[in-house]
């Protein structure tokens, strides 16, 4: 069978399988009219008459059998009806995206090519300075390439299925109707991934490539992804599929397993939402509540892979915590899982860890093919990233009433804890996992308690935002109260302890030899973040303001933190992760320009009624960020001069990358701007892009000059958060005529004064609990 090629789907029209559909549609209700009135009628009379010899044995059962024949018959059209119709939904969609795409690339100056194969290649457009593709364009027309490739085999799955499902349903017996039923082509597709999986690690990689795509396209479709564990057999099969594929894909050397562990993590990531999808009691079509149970019941025991006494068999949990780091799971499901295993480590923190494989298998790898964060032995690092991806059980998890479970995952109903989640993995002496093969002193290894703080900072990032730690969403999200309560904690706690989080690589220097890391500094980054999403509340404590004040908008419940000392012991050592800096300097600037702006717009538009001048209101406005940036500074000449924990480049680099959080707080503030402002996403996304590249500028220019006495002159770093106050000013003055430029210069200048005086306060604020 010829391949179905790009050519062929950009410019298929798919009106004559609708018109398919219908004409379908219309047989099914004739069929069923048939069929009724054979029910009715003469079945109705064949029962009720009185038959007697061979039409008793012969005609009446002849009857039934014709009558049943017509249920048969609209069953078997209905079936054909349901996989032309989610076929054309289907390749519509498919179509669409692959029209989407290219569009896309187009304006990207990508141009496709069909190779008659069922791939394309990529041509690109020289720059407006006839100049050569740039390299990053190179990569953004691969990517396209590749995703284009996706859809077109995509189509060909979804085409090939609907025909292998036609002929199950036909039979090929032209005497009689009633084979295979169908309801729609979700169940073909669960069908399918089933009996693929069904060989286990004997499917070649050919199979495994279809498995995963029938998976990974229907993974958040509920009927599939329901279907598709439930044809596995249940809770322990599904576990025991996923560790002989897992394991499959980390095992060899050489060409003979080269593809094999990419496709291992394709599986990991493909089951683990699937799981998700199927496990949500919202969804219509769920797995029963059992299954959760079930998994319970399951993490504490051992699962045979392989027929004997010698090969592996790991906890249920191991196999579970691979699966779910991956997807947003429901709060009933995940948070009683992560409760249990966290019991379980409070009680015996090397129950799963002894039972690691010795002298076998890759190092990075185990149940966790991904090769992130650990290997998978111990479910505590997993079960802690699936919270990082499921922020209402996180959120449960570490503020709601724990429940007490005993070993075999059943309630305690009596039972009482004695500790709180949150305090337990926060203290000093908390015994994290190593979870990884490798030996002590093995390149690597000094990461490997790492993995599991690392994890928690994803958990805890998660329920104090509402968002999933690595979400690229800009979508804002209203803090609750519940949410509002646990970021006060967190800072308290933080502020108060900063030595958990502190990270020093200087200990030669004498001066510094006593301030070791913290066990838990990895968190900085999602402690960065977490700031980045509190951002007005964090600008708000800087000079004490009420929280029932409007100065400082907010989105939901607001977060107070009471102890300005804590706040600033807080973003003092979270700032030196160039991470976490650039995340909170880029909120940090967003949300002061668009402070400026409101200003401005409630000056000319009337409604300030205040009889303070305008220059002093924008004073006002920025100074809370300048207070930040002067922490911000010192706390990355901390880690640059002090700790040797970054270069100014790590800082550099890292603003660049935390667009999103410009991005997320314009978006925040869109009812900040002025209504001359038309707020539509190309508004949003300029001024984000324009704020990006303003918080680039300002992060190289935040630079810290020694002098020979030892003494940190921070010039260029005031400069910098000046400039960016100017740039502020001007961006809000647009637009208003009655403005001239004089006026406008003088407003930049006293926001530039303002700015520069706040910047000293904050670096004095900090410079309090330096180390030198």
């Amino acid at each position: 069978m010829a391949k179905l090629t790009f050519t062929d789907l950009y410019g298929v029209s798919f009106s004559g399988l609708s018109d398919a559909v219908s004409d379908w549609n219309s047989v099914v209700t004739k069929l069923g009219e048939l069929a009724d009135e054979a029910r009715t009628g003469m079945a109705a009379k064949a029962e009720k008459a009185d038959w007697k010899g061979e039409n008793a044995t012969v005609t009446k059962p002849f009857v039934r059998k014709t009558a049943k024949e017509f249920d048969d018959a609209e069953a078997q059209a209905r079936s054909i009806r349901n996989i032309l119709r989610d076929a054309h939904t289907d390749l519509k969609s498919v179509q669409a995206d692959l029209i989407k795409e290219v569009e896309g690339g187009r304006e990207q100056g990508i141009r496709l090519r069909d190779n008659g194969d069922g791939t394309v290649g990529v041509s690109l457009d020289r720059r407006p300075d006839n100049s050569a593709p740039s390299e990053e364009q190179r990569r953004a027309g691969r990517d396209l390439a590749d995703r284009i490739d996706r859809l077109i085999a995509r189509a060909e799955e979804i085409d090939d299925l609907a025909a292998r499902a036609l002929k199950r349903v036909h039979g090929d017996d032209p005497y009689n109707f009633g084979h295979v039923q169908y309801s729609s082509l979700d169940e073909v597709e669960a069908e399918r991934a089933v009996k693929l999986a069904k060989l286990g690690p004997d499917m070649s990689d050919a199979q495994y490539r279809e498995f995963n795509g029938l998976v990974g396209a229907n993974a958040e479709d509920p009927e599939f992804s329901t279907a598709f564990y439930k044809g596995l057999g249940g809770p322990e099969e599904a576990l025991r599929f996923y560790a002989r594929m897992s394991i499959d894909g980390t095992l060899g050397d050489g060409e003979e397993n080269e593809g094999r562990p990419a496709l291992s993590r394709d599986l990991q990531r493909n089951m683990g939402i699937a799981l998700a999808t199927a496990t949500d009691p919202d969804n219509k079509t769920h797995l029963p509540a059992s299954w959760g149970e079930e998994f319970r019941r399951l993490g504490t025991r051992q699962i045979d892979l392989e027929p004997g006494p010698f090969g592996p068999q790991p906890y249920g949990y191991q196999v579970l915590g691979g699966i779910m780091r991956y997807g947003n799971y429901d709060a009933d499901f995940l948070t009683p899982i992560a409760e249990h295993i966290t019991q379980l480590h409070h009680d015996e923190p090397t129950r799963f860890t002894s039972n690691r494989p010795a002298g076998m298998g890759d190092a990075d790898l185990g149940y966790n093919p991904s090769g992130r964060g650990g290997a998978g032995y111990d479910p505590l690092t997993s079960v802690l990233e699936a919270l990082g991806h499921s922020p209402e059980a996180a959120e449960r998890f570490f503020t709601g009433d724990p429940t007490v479970y005993r070993e075999d995952g059943t309630v305690d109903e009596n039972g009482k804890l004695g500790y709180q989640y949150f305090d337990e993995f926060l203290k000093e002496d908390f015994e994290w996992p190593p979870d990884s093969l490798a030996k002590p002193g093995a390149p690597g290894s000094e990461e490997v308690l790492e993995h599991g703080p690392n994890a928690l900072g994803h958990a805890l990032e998660a329920a104090a935002t509402g968002r999933a730690y690595d979400s690229q969403s800009t979508e804002p999200i209203k803090h609750t109260s519940e949410r509002a309560e646990f970021t006060e904690r967190l800072v308290a706690h933080f502020g108060e302890h900063p030595e958990l989080i502190r990270h020093n690589e200087n200990l030669k220097d004498e001066k510094l030899e006593d301030l070791k890391s913290g066990p838990l500094h990895v968190l900085r980054d999602s402690l960065g973040n977490i700031t980045a999403e509190y951002i007005g509340d964090f600008q708000r404590s800087m000079y004490g303001d009420s929280p029932a004040s409007d100065s400082f908008p907010i989105n939901g419940v607001p977060a107070v933190f009471e102890n300005t000392s804590h706040v600033v012991s807080f973003l003092g050592e979270v700032g030196q992760d160039p991470d976490a800096y650039a995340a909170i300097t880029s909120a940090q600037q967003s949300y002061t320009t668009l402070m400026v702006d409101r200003v401005f717009d409630g000056v000319f538009s009337g409604e300030d009624k205040s009889m303070v001048s305008l220059e002093q209101k924008v004073s006002s406005a920025v100074a809370p960020g300048a207070v930040m940036a002067g922490i911000m500074s010192d706390a990355r000449a901390d880690a640059v001069h002090d700790y040797n924990t970054a270069a100014a480049k790590d800082f550099n680099e890292a603003a660049g990358d935390k667009g999103k959080w410009a991005t997320r707080t314009v978006e925040l503030g869109t009812s900040l701007i002025p209504e001359r402002v038309p707020v539509v996403g190309e508004v949003i996304n300029w001024l984000a892009e324009d704020i990006t590249e303003s918080v680039v500028k300002s992060a190289e220019k935040d630079v810290v000059d020694i002098k020979e006495n030892g003494r940190r002159d921070y010039v260029l770093a005031r400069e910098a958060v000046a400039e960016s106050a100017k740039e502020a000013v001007l961006r809000a003055s647009v637009g208003h005529s009655n403005l001239n430029n004089e006026t406008i210069e003088g407003i930049q200048n006293a926001a530039a004064i303002q700015v520069g005086n706040s910047h000293i306060e904050g670096v004095g604020m900090r410079s309090s609990g330096d180390a030198l």
